[in-house]
């Protein structure tokens, strides 16, 4: 089967490299210099010449805070782009495996993990535009996953800023009042690499949420990465988000609950201190 993977350049894209190698597929890699997903002419010519059965929509607007004053731009790749993937996918009867976000549940909550079958309920611009591509996904034989708090050793993310700020600075203020997992685009990837290799995306569809196993504030995350990476000499405080003024209303509690997808798929799913190590052991510090 021939595979494609948009977005390739990212930090979910650059992990699906890592693994292409080891598997059975012949995997393609494009990102917006390869292929322009903004463009339903162009997607199709793609897969049409490339014979693909498969796409791995890695590609994403994630500037949360711009999406807010150009929800446009954001719509074009978050919303339209994943309507003119599955478009191409349906004509050939291949499969669209696309990321979502935590984002769609932007509202205030009782403090329980967030099931699949929840309704929605984005606050801002950047979690509608996540929510419309989920829609437009359904468009063909699919495979949603909702992840949260991606980080990884490559591109911009909280992590890589961390590892910077607490090496810089003596002292520094992270918000403690925004609860989530992070979760490792190593393992993300792994795992749904997992499914595209023993075939079991073709057998479940629908939406499943994969966040590393465990619950923390960006504070708790921050404190993490500084102890792990040794940069133990920053004062790391805890504040409000209140104190940091923001376009967006971010969510406050946005744990996303893992049952459907370890049941169905039989994968263990790595705690977030425990995948924390294994990513900074890849980066020379």
């Amino acid at each position: 089967m021939n595979i494609l993977v948009t977005g390739a350049n990212g930090q979910l894209g650059r992990h699906f490299r890592l693994l292409a190698p080891q598997s059975e597929h012949r995997w393609l890699f494009a990102d917006v210099e390869e292929l322009d997903i903004t463009s339903p002419t162009a997607v199709e010519a793609m897969v049409t010449a490339e014979e693909i059965g498969l796409v791995i929509n890695c590609a994403a607007y994630t500037n949360v805070d711009r999406a807010e004053s150009d929800e446009a731009a954001a719509l074009r790749i978050n919303g339209d782009a994943v309507g003119y993937l599955a478009a191409a996918m349906q004509k050939v009867g291949g499969t669209l495996i696309h990321f979502s976000s935590d984002y769609v549940f932007g509202g205030n909550r009782n403090n329980t993990p967030c099931r699949e079958d929840e309704p929605a309920n984005p606050t801002g611009a950047y979690g509608r535009t996540k929510l419309a591509g989920e829609r437009a996904a359904e468009g063909c034989h699919h495979l949603i996953v909702r992840t949260s708090w991606l980080y990884s050793e490559y591109g911009k993310n909280f992590l890589l800023t961390m590892l910077r700020l607490t090496a810089e600075r003596p002292e520094l203020q992270v918000v403690f009042d925004q609860v989530g997992t992070p979760t490792y685009a190593g393992d993300l990837a792994r795992a749904v690499f997992t499914l595209v290799e023993n075939g079991d995306y073709r057998r479940h569809e629908g939406v499943f949420h994969y966040a590393n196993e465990g619950v923390c504030s960006w504070y708790d995350f921050a404190h993490e990465i500084a102890r792990q990476s040794g940069h133990t000499a920053c004062c790391i405080r805890p504040c409000h988000s209140d104190e940091y003024p923001s376009p967006v209303k971010r969510p406050a509690y946005s744990v996303l609950d893992k049952t459907k997808f370890k049941q169905t798929f039989h994968q263990e799913v790595p705690h977030w201190t425990d995948a924390l190590a294994r990513c900074l052991a890849n980066i020379q510090l």
